[in-house]
């Protein structure tokens, strides 16, 4: 086919490679502009950009397609369909219209469950068991639109959102393939209304572990906010970022350091922390870091919102 792929962060990468292995004519990518990062805050191209680049495509990075000239140039590309996956922004009816086949969207949840911008995260944060991908024919609604294909996966007992979500991509990247080779046979099965749930963007006021909390919600903090932004508690007046974690057994004041193992008191049970950060430094396995920054059993880990900062 040829096909407008759509798509901005390393979620989307796989996607774009297999597609192009497949032979698939990408006729242009559409991606989010480059935006200052860095110490020095030079733009720096997304990473579907990059990668569009190195593969010799045509790349597109408007900042909206609502105008009447953006909307021309997509037209007249003359596509049959067009992928989206994470593009990160809302297409236009006229732009939905636009090809022979409509748009498809790869999202990375079993809608109807956790429509909407971070359903990696929300799926672990939630204790859910199982997750997958959808392959969903897209409209004007938020991923309201029939499924074509989907897939699911069991959640591993201590898996982040990290591990996941490159998972979920190479999933989705397959399953793509598939769809598109199938197409014409796919049947649209229309979303379940019973089931809805929305996964809010994650907001930082959410990171801060409350060790007065259940274990499994802790673990689950935890691990659904790894790599970003990162899960964090205050030890001495340090703000410690924790990346990895399983449930453990321990009864003791919440937020107390149980053993050398790294093991925490919650308010039943325990956290075992495998990954954690300190700041300024890189993330590091939990005996790596307890090298560096001792922790004792009998220490106590804050809860106050009092010493947060950002």
């Amino acid at each position: 086919m040829r096909i407008i792929f759509m798509g901005t962060p390393d979620f989307s990468v796989p996607v774009l490679e297999e597609l192009v292995a497949a032979g698939h004519e990408i006729a242009a990518v559409y991606c989010q502009p480059p935006r200052p990062a860095g110490r020095g805050k030079k733009a720096r191209p997304t990473p579907v950009h990059a990668r569009a680049e190195e593969l010799g495509l045509t790349v597109r990075h408007p900042l909206s397609l609502k105008g009447e000239v953006e909307q021309r140039d997509f037209s007249e590309l003359k596509a049959d369909i067009a992928v989206v996956v994470a593009y990160g922004l809302i297409l236009p009816q006229a732009i939905l219209e636009s090809t022979a086949l409509g748009c498809i969207n790869i999202h990375a949840s079993l809608l109807p469950r956790w429509r909407g911008a971070a359903p990696i995260h929300r799926a672990i944060m939630a204790g859910d068991r199982e997750t997958g991908v959808c392959i969903m024919q897209m409209e004007a609604g938020l991923d309201t639109g029939p499924v074509l294909l989907r897939e699911d996966t069991l959640i591993g007992d201590t898996e982040t959102t990290a591990q996941l979500h490159d998972r979920l991509s190479e999933m989705g990247a397959g399953l793509v393939v598939e769809a598109l080779l199938a197409f014409d046979d796919l049947m649209a099965v229309p979303q379940s209304e019973t089931g809805i749930t929305y996964a809010h963007k994650i907001d930082k006021s959410e990171a801060q572990i409350n060790w007065a909390s259940p274990a499994a919600t802790v673990d689950r903090q935890i691990r659904g906010l790894s790599p970003f932004p990162g899960a964090w508690t205050m030890l001495n007046g340090e703000r410690i970022k924790l990346l990895a974690s399983r449930i453990s057994n321990g009864d003791a004041p919440a937020g107390t350091v149980l053993d050398d193992n790294f093991t925490i008191a919650c308010a039943d049970g325990a956290v075992q922390i495998l990954r954690a950060q300190r700041a300024g430094k890189g993330a590091q396995d939990s005996q790596t870091f307890l090298h560096g920054c001792p922790i004792k059993p009998g220490d106590r880990l804050q809860s106050s919102s009092a010493t947060s900062e950002e």
